[in-house]
Protein backbone atom coordinates (compact mmCIF):
# COMPACT_ATOMS: atom_id res chain seq x y z
CA UNK A 1 0.00 0.00 0.00
CA UNK A 2 1.09 3.99 -0.83
CA UNK A 3 2.26 5.23 2.46
CA UNK A 4 3.19 8.85 2.26
CA UNK A 5 5.17 11.19 4.93
CA UNK A 6 2.45 13.36 6.16
CA UNK A 7 4.44 16.81 7.43
CA UNK A 8 1.09 17.43 9.56
CA UNK A 9 1.49 14.47 11.70
CA UNK A 10 5.47 13.67 11.65
CA UNK A 11 5.08 9.97 10.23
CA UNK A 12 4.55 7.87 7.06
CA UNK A 13 0.67 7.56 6.78
CA UNK A 14 -1.53 4.54 4.44
CA UNK A 15 -2.72 7.08 1.67
CA UNK A 16 -6.72 6.74 1.92
CA UNK A 17 -8.04 9.10 -0.42
CA UNK A 18 -11.28 10.48 0.83
CA UNK A 19 -13.37 9.82 -2.46
CA UNK A 20 -11.98 5.78 -3.50
CA UNK A 21 -10.04 5.80 -7.03
CA UNK A 22 -9.42 9.66 -7.09
CA UNK A 23 -6.93 11.96 -5.47
CA UNK A 24 -7.04 16.18 -5.44
CA UNK A 25 -3.51 17.44 -5.15
CA UNK A 26 -2.86 20.95 -4.52
CA UNK A 27 1.00 22.17 -5.40
CA UNK A 28 1.66 25.89 -4.50
CA UNK A 29 3.23 27.06 -7.60
CA UNK A 30 5.58 30.15 -8.89
CA UNK A 31 5.57 33.42 -8.47
CA UNK A 32 5.93 34.76 -11.91
CA UNK A 33 8.21 37.89 -11.91
CA UNK A 34 11.81 35.86 -12.63
CA UNK A 35 12.88 32.79 -14.44
CA UNK A 36 12.67 29.63 -12.78
CA UNK A 37 15.52 28.37 -10.48
CA UNK A 38 16.64 25.55 -9.54
CA UNK A 39 14.35 25.03 -6.30
CA UNK A 40 11.99 25.60 -8.62
CA UNK A 41 12.73 22.75 -10.69
CA UNK A 42 12.84 20.47 -7.57
CA UNK A 43 9.64 21.24 -7.00
CA UNK A 44 8.25 20.94 -9.99
CA UNK A 45 9.95 17.75 -10.77
CA UNK A 46 8.87 15.99 -7.31
CA UNK A 47 4.85 16.80 -7.74
CA UNK A 48 5.25 15.72 -11.74
CA UNK A 49 6.31 12.21 -10.43
CA UNK A 50 4.02 12.31 -7.40
CA UNK A 51 1.16 12.91 -9.74
CA UNK A 52 2.56 10.34 -12.56
CA UNK A 53 2.78 7.30 -9.99
CA UNK A 54 -0.75 8.01 -8.59
CA UNK A 55 -2.00 7.82 -12.34
CA UNK A 56 0.54 4.61 -12.73
CA UNK A 57 -1.67 2.96 -9.45
CA UNK A 58 -5.08 3.44 -11.16
CA UNK A 59 -6.16 6.47 -9.63
CA UNK A 60 -8.24 9.73 -11.37
CA UNK A 61 -5.71 12.54 -10.63
CA UNK A 62 -6.87 16.38 -10.30
CA UNK A 63 -3.88 18.32 -10.09
CA UNK A 64 -3.93 21.94 -9.43
CA UNK A 65 -0.74 24.06 -9.16
CA UNK A 66 -1.35 27.81 -8.65
CA UNK A 67 0.45 30.73 -10.56
CA UNK A 68 1.02 34.10 -8.40
CA UNK A 69 0.17 37.01 -10.25
CA UNK A 70 -0.05 40.21 -7.89
CA UNK A 71 2.60 40.34 -5.36
CA UNK A 72 5.20 42.93 -4.17
CA UNK A 73 8.09 41.90 -5.76
CA UNK A 74 5.99 41.51 -9.09
CA UNK A 75 4.92 45.18 -8.75
CA UNK A 76 9.09 46.49 -7.99
CA UNK A 77 9.80 44.23 -10.89
CA UNK A 78 7.43 45.70 -13.05
CA UNK A 79 8.61 49.18 -11.77
CA UNK A 80 12.41 48.57 -11.87
CA UNK A 81 11.64 47.35 -15.88
CA UNK A 82 9.52 49.92 -16.98
CA UNK A 83 6.86 47.70 -18.14
CA UNK A 84 3.19 46.85 -17.44
CA UNK A 85 2.61 44.35 -14.65
CA UNK A 86 0.65 42.48 -17.06
CA UNK A 87 3.14 41.44 -19.66
CA UNK A 88 6.07 41.01 -17.30
CA UNK A 89 3.85 38.46 -15.59
CA UNK A 90 2.79 36.65 -19.14
CA UNK A 91 6.71 36.74 -20.23
CA UNK A 92 7.65 34.67 -17.33
CA UNK A 93 4.59 32.45 -17.34
CA UNK A 94 5.73 31.66 -20.79
CA UNK A 95 9.02 31.04 -19.72
CA UNK A 96 7.94 29.01 -16.76
CA UNK A 97 5.91 26.89 -19.12
CA UNK A 98 9.08 26.17 -21.57
CA UNK A 99 11.28 25.30 -18.49
CA UNK A 100 8.09 22.49 -17.15
CA UNK A 101 8.62 20.81 -20.70
CA UNK A 102 12.48 20.97 -21.03
CA UNK A 103 12.06 19.15 -17.37
CA UNK A 104 9.15 17.15 -18.58
CA UNK A 105 6.64 17.89 -16.51
CA UNK A 106 2.64 17.47 -17.51
CA UNK A 107 0.29 20.40 -17.38
CA UNK A 108 -1.55 20.30 -14.16
CA UNK A 109 -4.98 19.89 -14.78
CA UNK A 110 -6.16 23.54 -13.37
CA UNK A 111 -3.19 26.31 -13.28
CA UNK A 112 -5.02 29.35 -11.43
CA UNK A 113 -3.93 32.72 -11.49
CA UNK A 114 -4.32 34.86 -8.31
CA UNK A 115 -5.73 37.57 -10.22
CA UNK A 116 -8.74 35.19 -11.45
CA UNK A 117 -9.54 34.85 -8.27
CA UNK A 118 -10.64 37.96 -6.43
CA UNK A 119 -13.71 38.02 -5.91
CA UNK A 120 -13.85 34.05 -4.27
CA UNK A 121 -11.13 35.93 -1.79
CA UNK A 122 -12.78 38.96 -1.03
CA UNK A 123 -15.81 35.90 -0.65
CA UNK A 124 -13.43 34.30 2.00
CA UNK A 125 -12.07 37.52 3.89
CA UNK A 126 -15.45 38.44 4.54
CA UNK A 127 -16.61 34.92 5.80
CA UNK A 128 -13.38 35.48 8.42
CA UNK A 129 -14.43 39.13 9.64
CA UNK A 130 -18.65 37.60 10.30
CA UNK A 131 -16.84 34.82 12.02
CA UNK A 132 -14.43 37.36 14.21
CA UNK A 133 -11.07 35.76 12.93
CA UNK A 134 -10.19 38.41 11.14
CA UNK A 135 -10.43 42.57 11.27
CA UNK A 136 -9.96 45.93 9.74
CA UNK A 137 -7.17 47.28 10.82
CA UNK A 138 -6.54 50.92 11.94
CA UNK A 139 -4.38 51.62 8.62
CA UNK A 140 -7.08 50.38 6.21
CA UNK A 141 -5.38 46.60 6.03
CA UNK A 142 -7.50 43.58 6.72
CA UNK A 143 -5.87 41.45 9.15
CA UNK A 144 -6.13 37.75 10.49
CA UNK A 145 -6.31 37.58 14.40
CA UNK A 146 -3.93 34.96 14.39
CA UNK A 147 -4.63 34.55 18.72
CA UNK A 148 -8.42 33.36 17.76
CA UNK A 149 -7.32 30.27 16.24
CA UNK A 150 -6.65 27.64 18.63
CA UNK A 151 -4.51 25.10 15.89
CA UNK A 152 -2.47 27.27 14.99
CA UNK A 153 1.28 26.05 14.65
CA UNK A 154 0.29 22.43 14.36
CA UNK A 155 2.00 22.32 11.15
CA UNK A 156 5.45 23.58 11.65
CA UNK A 157 5.31 22.83 15.70
CA UNK A 158 5.65 26.11 16.74
CA UNK A 159 4.15 27.37 19.42
CA UNK A 160 2.52 31.08 19.75
CA UNK A 161 4.52 32.58 22.72
CA UNK A 162 7.24 31.48 21.13
CA UNK A 163 6.80 33.37 17.87
CA UNK A 164 5.31 36.24 20.05
CA UNK A 165 8.52 36.41 21.82
CA UNK A 166 10.97 36.55 19.18
CA UNK A 167 8.52 38.47 17.24
CA UNK A 168 10.05 42.32 16.19
CA UNK A 169 6.78 45.29 17.63
CA UNK A 170 7.13 47.66 15.63
CA UNK A 171 6.01 51.39 17.71
CA UNK A 172 2.01 52.34 16.61
CA UNK A 173 1.67 49.14 14.65
CA UNK A 174 -2.09 48.92 13.10
CA UNK A 175 -1.87 45.23 14.18
CA UNK A 176 -3.50 44.15 17.21
CA UNK A 177 -0.94 41.45 17.63
CA UNK A 178 2.53 41.54 15.50
CA UNK A 179 1.36 38.05 14.84
CA UNK A 180 -1.16 39.23 12.87
CA UNK A 181 -1.05 38.56 8.90
CA UNK A 182 -2.55 40.78 6.25
CA UNK A 183 -5.15 39.25 4.06
CA UNK A 184 -6.08 42.28 1.99
CA UNK A 185 -3.75 45.14 1.80
CA UNK A 186 -5.33 48.81 1.25
CA UNK A 187 -4.02 50.35 -2.09
CA UNK A 188 -1.23 52.15 -2.47
CA UNK A 189 -0.63 55.05 -5.28
CA UNK A 190 0.10 53.75 -8.44
CA UNK A 191 -0.35 50.16 -7.30
CA UNK A 192 -3.07 47.70 -9.52
CA UNK A 193 -5.96 47.50 -7.09
CA UNK A 194 -9.59 45.77 -7.13
CA UNK A 195 -12.45 47.10 -5.00
CA UNK A 196 -13.35 45.55 -1.98
CA UNK A 197 -16.15 46.16 0.80
CA UNK A 198 -12.54 47.44 2.58
CA UNK A 199 -12.08 49.96 0.16
CA UNK A 200 -9.59 49.30 -3.31
CA UNK A 201 -6.65 47.14 -2.53
CA UNK A 202 -5.34 43.60 -3.17
CA UNK A 203 -5.09 40.46 -1.79
CA UNK A 204 -2.01 38.83 0.44
CA UNK A 205 0.11 36.46 -0.61
CA UNK A 206 -1.72 33.57 2.09
CA UNK A 207 -4.96 34.40 1.18
CA UNK A 208 -4.72 33.52 -2.40
CA UNK A 209 -3.68 29.61 -2.08
CA UNK A 210 -6.73 29.10 0.29
CA UNK A 211 -9.33 31.07 -2.15
CA UNK A 212 -7.96 28.89 -5.18
CA UNK A 213 -7.68 25.28 -3.59
CA UNK A 214 -11.00 25.28 -1.86
CA UNK A 215 -12.73 26.73 -5.38
CA UNK A 216 -11.41 24.36 -7.55
CA UNK A 217 -11.33 20.70 -5.37
CA UNK A 218 -13.27 22.28 -2.27
CA UNK A 219 -13.03 22.92 1.35
CA UNK A 220 -11.51 19.53 1.91
CA UNK A 221 -9.32 17.52 -0.46
CA UNK A 222 -6.04 14.66 -0.21
CA UNK A 223 -2.97 16.26 -0.96
CA UNK A 224 -1.72 19.89 -0.20
CA UNK A 225 2.43 20.39 -1.40
CA UNK A 226 5.09 22.18 -1.58
CA UNK A 227 8.56 23.60 -0.58
CA UNK A 228 9.83 23.20 3.14
CA UNK A 229 10.35 26.91 2.90
CA UNK A 230 6.22 27.08 2.52
CA UNK A 231 5.62 24.91 5.78
CA UNK A 232 5.86 28.47 7.59
CA UNK A 233 4.09 30.74 7.74
CA UNK A 234 2.73 30.19 4.03
CA UNK A 235 1.11 26.51 4.87
CA UNK A 236 0.56 27.93 8.39
CA UNK A 237 -1.75 30.89 7.19
CA UNK A 238 -3.44 28.68 4.70
CA UNK A 239 -4.62 25.94 7.61
CA UNK A 240 -5.83 28.64 9.72
CA UNK A 241 -7.91 30.91 7.05
CA UNK A 242 -9.18 27.60 5.54
CA UNK A 243 -9.99 26.05 8.49
CA UNK A 244 -11.04 29.33 10.20
CA UNK A 245 -13.75 29.56 7.21
CA UNK A 246 -15.45 26.41 7.00
CA UNK A 247 -15.16 25.11 10.27
CA UNK A 248 -14.07 21.73 9.08
CA UNK A 249 -10.84 19.60 7.81
CA UNK A 250 -8.87 21.53 5.26
CA UNK A 251 -6.05 19.04 4.36
CA UNK A 252 -5.24 15.02 5.09
CA UNK A 253 -1.42 14.78 3.79
CA UNK A 254 0.96 17.52 3.32
CA UNK A 255 3.97 17.17 1.66
CA UNK A 256 7.51 19.33 1.20
CA UNK A 257 9.85 18.64 -0.67
CA UNK A 258 13.53 19.50 0.74
CA UNK A 259 15.94 22.49 -0.32
CA UNK A 260 18.82 22.54 -3.14
CA UNK A 261 22.28 23.55 -1.61
CA UNK A 262 24.97 24.34 -3.59
CA UNK A 263 28.39 22.91 -3.26
CA UNK A 264 27.05 21.99 -0.16
CA UNK A 265 25.51 25.66 0.77
CA UNK A 266 22.10 26.62 0.60
CA UNK A 267 21.37 28.44 -3.02
CA UNK A 268 20.75 32.22 -2.77
CA UNK A 269 21.17 35.31 -4.62
CA UNK A 270 22.88 37.04 -1.31
CA UNK A 271 25.69 34.08 -1.82
CA UNK A 272 25.90 34.40 -5.61
CA UNK A 273 25.05 30.35 -6.05
CA UNK A 274 22.11 31.29 -7.56
CA UNK A 275 21.25 29.14 -10.89
CA UNK A 276 18.19 29.39 -13.31
CA UNK A 277 17.54 26.71 -15.18
CA UNK A 278 17.75 28.53 -18.08
CA UNK A 279 21.42 28.84 -17.23
CA UNK A 280 22.26 25.13 -16.55
CA UNK A 281 20.08 23.30 -18.91
CA UNK A 282 21.61 24.23 -22.00
CA UNK A 283 24.88 22.69 -20.63
CA UNK A 284 23.39 19.92 -20.15
CA UNK A 285 23.42 16.39 -22.65
CA UNK A 286 19.20 16.85 -22.24
CA UNK A 287 17.23 17.80 -19.92
CA UNK A 288 16.39 14.27 -18.43
CA UNK A 289 19.84 14.75 -16.81
CA UNK A 290 18.53 17.02 -14.38
CA UNK A 291 15.06 15.49 -13.73
CA UNK A 292 17.42 12.28 -12.55
CA UNK A 293 19.29 14.73 -10.83
CA UNK A 294 16.88 16.17 -9.27
CA UNK A 295 15.20 12.31 -8.23
CA UNK A 296 18.37 10.81 -7.21
CA UNK A 297 18.03 11.85 -3.85
CA UNK A 298 14.31 11.54 -1.15
CA UNK A 299 12.23 14.51 -1.80
CA UNK A 300 12.19 14.91 1.54
CA UNK A 301 15.61 15.47 2.32
CA UNK A 302 18.11 18.49 0.90
CA UNK A 303 19.90 17.79 -2.38
CA UNK A 304 23.45 19.43 -3.61
CA UNK A 305 23.83 20.80 -7.01
CA UNK A 306 26.96 20.34 -8.01
CA UNK A 307 29.20 19.16 -11.36
CA UNK A 308 30.02 15.52 -10.20
CA UNK A 309 26.41 15.38 -9.30
CA UNK A 310 25.10 16.54 -12.62
CA UNK A 311 27.75 13.77 -14.04
CA UNK A 312 26.87 10.91 -12.28
CA UNK A 313 22.91 11.33 -13.29
CA UNK A 314 24.22 11.66 -16.73
CA UNK A 315 26.23 8.91 -16.15
CA UNK A 316 23.85 6.78 -15.25
CA UNK A 317 20.87 7.74 -17.91
CA UNK A 318 23.26 7.03 -20.25
CA UNK A 319 23.93 3.40 -19.00
CA UNK A 320 19.66 2.67 -19.18
CA UNK A 321 19.72 3.88 -22.59
CA UNK A 322 23.21 1.55 -23.49
CA UNK A 323 21.02 -0.86 -22.62
CA UNK A 324 17.73 -0.25 -24.77
CA UNK A 325 19.69 0.76 -27.52
CA UNK A 326 19.55 -0.90 -30.22
CA UNK A 327 16.34 -2.94 -28.85
CA UNK A 328 13.33 -3.02 -30.40
CA UNK A 329 10.86 -3.02 -27.40
CA UNK A 330 7.92 -5.73 -27.35
CA UNK A 331 4.27 -4.86 -27.12
CA UNK A 332 3.75 -6.67 -23.83
CA UNK A 333 6.63 -5.52 -21.21
CA UNK A 334 7.26 -8.92 -18.94
CA UNK A 335 9.39 -8.10 -15.64
CA UNK A 336 7.35 -8.89 -12.73
CA UNK A 337 9.97 -9.10 -10.13
CA UNK A 338 11.69 -6.24 -11.38
CA UNK A 339 7.75 -4.05 -11.39
CA UNK A 340 7.14 -5.43 -8.16
CA UNK A 341 10.42 -3.85 -6.41
CA UNK A 342 9.77 -0.74 -8.71
CA UNK A 343 6.44 -0.30 -6.67
CA UNK A 344 7.51 -1.05 -3.44
CA UNK A 345 9.91 1.79 -3.66
CA UNK A 346 7.70 4.06 -4.73
CA UNK A 347 4.77 3.26 -2.12
CA UNK A 348 7.47 3.88 0.44
CA UNK A 349 7.00 7.37 0.30
CA UNK A 350 8.31 7.76 -3.42
CA UNK A 351 11.42 6.15 -2.77
CA UNK A 352 13.21 7.48 -5.97
CA UNK A 353 16.55 6.28 -5.16
CA UNK A 354 15.85 3.07 -4.79
CA UNK A 355 13.17 3.06 -7.91
CA UNK A 356 16.35 4.23 -10.12
CA UNK A 357 18.15 1.58 -8.75
CA UNK A 358 15.44 -1.32 -9.93
CA UNK A 359 15.80 0.30 -13.43
CA UNK A 360 19.41 -0.05 -13.15
CA UNK A 361 19.30 -3.75 -12.33
CA UNK A 362 16.52 -3.94 -15.16
CA UNK A 363 19.32 -2.61 -17.87
CA UNK A 364 21.64 -5.29 -16.63
CA UNK A 365 19.28 -8.37 -17.07
CA UNK A 366 18.39 -6.54 -20.32
CA UNK A 367 22.40 -6.74 -21.60
CA UNK A 368 22.22 -9.94 -19.94
CA UNK A 369 19.58 -11.44 -21.97
CA UNK A 370 20.43 -10.06 -25.54
CA UNK A 371 24.08 -11.09 -25.09
CA UNK A 372 22.89 -14.44 -24.76
CA UNK A 373 20.71 -14.08 -27.90
CA UNK A 374 17.49 -14.33 -25.75
CA UNK A 375 16.18 -11.42 -28.66
CA UNK A 376 12.11 -12.16 -27.39
CA UNK A 377 12.98 -11.71 -23.57
CA UNK A 378 15.73 -8.76 -24.72
CA UNK A 379 12.45 -7.60 -25.71
CA UNK A 380 9.92 -7.60 -23.06
CA UNK A 381 12.66 -5.89 -20.49
CA UNK A 382 13.72 -3.20 -22.54
CA UNK A 383 9.52 -2.80 -22.90
CA UNK A 384 9.44 -2.83 -18.94
CA UNK A 385 12.45 -0.50 -18.51
CA UNK A 386 11.01 2.17 -20.69
CA UNK A 387 7.48 1.84 -19.02
CA UNK A 388 8.82 2.23 -15.58
CA UNK A 389 11.20 4.84 -16.83
CA UNK A 390 8.71 6.84 -18.31
CA UNK A 391 6.87 7.14 -14.50
CA UNK A 392 9.50 8.39 -13.64
CA UNK A 393 9.75 10.83 -16.69
CA UNK A 394 13.28 9.73 -17.92
CA UNK A 395 13.95 7.09 -21.07
CA UNK A 396 11.47 9.20 -23.28
CA UNK A 397 14.28 9.80 -25.68
CA UNK A 398 15.71 7.73 -28.74
CA UNK A 399 18.70 6.32 -27.72
CA UNK A 400 20.14 7.09 -30.74
CA UNK A 401 19.51 11.11 -30.19
CA UNK A 402 20.48 10.13 -26.45
CA UNK A 403 23.96 9.24 -27.55
CA UNK A 404 24.36 12.07 -30.63
CA UNK A 405 23.95 14.67 -28.41
CA UNK A 406 26.69 16.62 -26.64
CA UNK A 407 27.37 15.28 -23.23
CA UNK A 408 27.80 17.67 -20.20
CA UNK A 409 30.53 20.90 -20.91
CA UNK A 410 30.93 22.84 -17.34
CA UNK A 411 34.52 23.84 -18.56
CA UNK A 412 35.91 25.52 -21.69
CA UNK A 413 36.74 23.62 -24.29
CA UNK A 414 40.42 22.56 -24.81
CA UNK A 415 42.20 24.85 -27.03
CA UNK A 416 42.52 22.93 -30.45
CA UNK A 417 39.76 20.73 -29.73
CA UNK A 418 37.96 19.52 -32.95
CA UNK A 419 33.98 20.15 -33.00
CA UNK A 420 32.50 17.60 -35.45
CA UNK A 421 28.70 18.04 -36.41
CA UNK A 422 26.19 14.73 -37.10
CA UNK A 423 27.06 14.69 -41.00
CA UNK A 424 30.80 15.27 -40.17
CA UNK A 425 31.10 12.45 -38.03
CA UNK A 426 28.97 9.72 -40.45
CA UNK A 427 31.51 10.99 -42.87
CA UNK A 428 34.29 9.90 -41.50
CA UNK A 429 32.71 6.43 -40.33
CA UNK A 430 31.94 5.99 -43.77
CA UNK A 431 35.56 6.57 -44.61
CA UNK A 432 36.51 3.86 -41.87
CA UNK A 433 34.26 1.65 -43.57
CA UNK A 434 36.00 1.92 -46.86
CA UNK A 435 39.41 2.14 -45.57
CA UNK A 436 38.54 -1.50 -43.71
CA UNK A 437 36.69 -3.26 -46.54
CA UNK A 438 40.27 -2.08 -48.78
CA UNK A 439 42.16 -3.67 -45.44
CA UNK A 440 43.45 -0.44 -44.96
CA UNK A 441 43.41 -1.07 -41.27
CA UNK A 442 46.29 1.60 -40.64
CA UNK A 443 43.48 4.45 -42.07
CA UNK A 444 40.51 3.02 -40.22
CA UNK A 445 42.36 3.45 -36.89
CA UNK A 446 43.69 6.88 -37.78
CA UNK A 447 39.78 7.80 -38.30
CA UNK A 448 38.83 6.18 -34.60
CA UNK A 449 41.95 8.03 -32.88
CA UNK A 450 40.43 11.38 -35.20
CA UNK A 451 36.88 10.88 -33.89
CA UNK A 452 38.10 9.81 -30.76
CA UNK A 453 40.06 12.75 -30.05
CA UNK A 454 37.25 15.40 -31.04
CA UNK A 455 34.87 13.22 -28.07
CA UNK A 456 33.40 10.76 -30.23
CA UNK A 457 33.71 6.95 -29.62
CA UNK A 458 32.61 4.13 -32.31
CA UNK A 459 31.30 0.86 -31.14
CA UNK A 460 31.23 -1.65 -34.21
CA UNK A 461 28.25 -4.00 -34.25
CA UNK A 462 27.59 -7.45 -35.80
CA UNK A 463 26.82 -7.13 -39.32
CA UNK A 464 29.40 -4.53 -40.15
CA UNK A 465 27.38 -1.59 -38.68
CA UNK A 466 29.08 1.13 -36.43
CA UNK A 467 27.10 2.79 -33.73
CA UNK A 468 28.57 6.00 -32.16
CA UNK A 469 28.23 8.56 -28.91
CA UNK A 470 29.69 11.48 -27.32
CA UNK A 471 31.58 11.36 -24.42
Amino acid sequence: MLQIHNSLTGRKEVFTPIKPGQVSMYVCGVTVYDYCHLGHARFLVVFDLVRRYLRYRGYRVTYVRNITDIDDKIIRRAAENGEPIDELTARFITAMDEDCAALGCERPDHEPRATGYISGIIALIERLIAKDLAYVATDGDVCYAVARFPRYGRLSGKRLEDLRAGARVEVDTAKRDPLDFVLWKRAKPDEPAWDSPWGAGRPGWHIECSAMSTAILGEHFDIHGGGSDLKFPHHENEIAQSCGASGAAFVNVWMHNGFVNVDDVKMSKSLNNFFTLREVLPRLRHPEVMRAFLLSSHYRGPINYATAQLDQADGALTRLYTALRGVAAAHAPSAAAARSRFERALDDDFNTPEAFAVLQDLARELNGARAAGRDDQAAALAAELRRLGGVLGVLQEDPEVWFRLQAAQFEDVEQGAVQLDEGQIEERIAARLAARAARDFAAADRIRGELAAAGVQLEDQPGGRTIWRRE
